[in-house]
């Protein structure tokens, strides 16, 4: 087999659809032993390039991140609810809200996301979903 160039195995690479190049990255993690990374970054930058994919992928977000903007004028209220969401004690869930911006939870399913939007804006927190 000849080698391929860098060029060629990027062009190469923007003839795949999103899955066949989630599986090329399996199996190259599976092959050489290792977490690659640096070519999930090629090939989601490569991906818009390839044409109406990217749109589709912006739409199945999975994972959100619920960031405490602002705490309003009910600290103490926040500071429960916060408490509530996660499994901080009273000193680190005090810490998180003094330091707002900040995230409260991260990496979590869009309901849970959705109450704990609506859970700390109870509360008069300034909240967005990201």
């Amino acid at each position: 087999m000849a080698k391929l160039t860098t060029d060629e195995l990027i062009e190469a690479f923007k003839e795949l659809t999103l899955i066949e190049l989630s599986e090329f990255v399996k199996q190259f993690e599976e092959t050489f032993e290792v977490t690659a990374a640096a070519p999930v970054a090629v090939a989601a930058a490569g991906a818009p390039a390839g044409g109406g994919d990217a749109g589709a992928a912006e739409e199945e977000q999975t994972e959100f991140d619920v960031v405490l903007e602002s705490i309003g004028d009910k600290k103490i209220q926040v500071i429960k609810e916060v408490r509530a969401l996660t499994s901080l004690g009273l000193k680190e869930a005090k810490d998180l809200v003094d330091s707002a911006p900040k995230a409260v939870l991260e990496g979590v399913d869009k309901d849970a996301a959705d109450k704990a939007k609506e859970a700390l804006e109870g509360a008069g927190a300034t909240v967005s979903v990201k």
